[in-house]
């Protein structure tokens, strides 16, 4: 696909830097971060942005990260990725996304309509636990 000349970037949500590394070094493709979490570690390699989901809910703070690095400053860019990771960890992985992302935006009161089906709410001890990860935050 990397040779079709309309396909220019790739998201890489597998978690793997080697996948990411072989794309990076076979292709000219851009790669993209899907997975939040290893945002910072994907840019290391050779990854030039990221579709973030956290950033639905703390965009200036991706965005942060992201000017961070891009401006060499790897000091900053890692304050920054270790100041997300508990969100990206502890939100993310509740449950099959969109489910925490679209809980966590309505309790911070920004409603994104309903779950559909085959989607279903956190249970109450899940929607506890984000509340937790939410005011740990600094979020409520």
């Amino acid at each position: 696909m990397a040779e079709l000349p309309n396909i220019t970037m790739v998201k890489e949500a597998t978690g793997s830097l080697d996948q990411a590394s072989q794309i990076i070094n076979a292709t000219d493709l851009t790669v993209l971060s899907g997975d939040d979490s290893l945002t910072l570690p994907l840019l290391s390699i050779g990854g030039r942005g990221v579709v973030s989901v956290v950033g639905n809910i703390v965009p200036k703070d991706v965005i942060g990260l992201m000017q961070a690095f891009e401006a060499g400053n790897l000091a900053k860019a890692q304050r920054w990725h270790h100041r997300l990771f508990p969100l990206c960890r502890d939100m993310l992985g509740l449950s099959t996304n969109p489910i925490p992302i679209k809980a966590a935006m309505q309790m911070l009161g920004r409603d994104t309509g309903d779950l559909r089906m085959p989607l279903v709410r956190l249970s109450p001890a899940e929607e506890a636990k984000l509340r937790t990860t939410l005011v740990n935050y600094g979020l409520l």
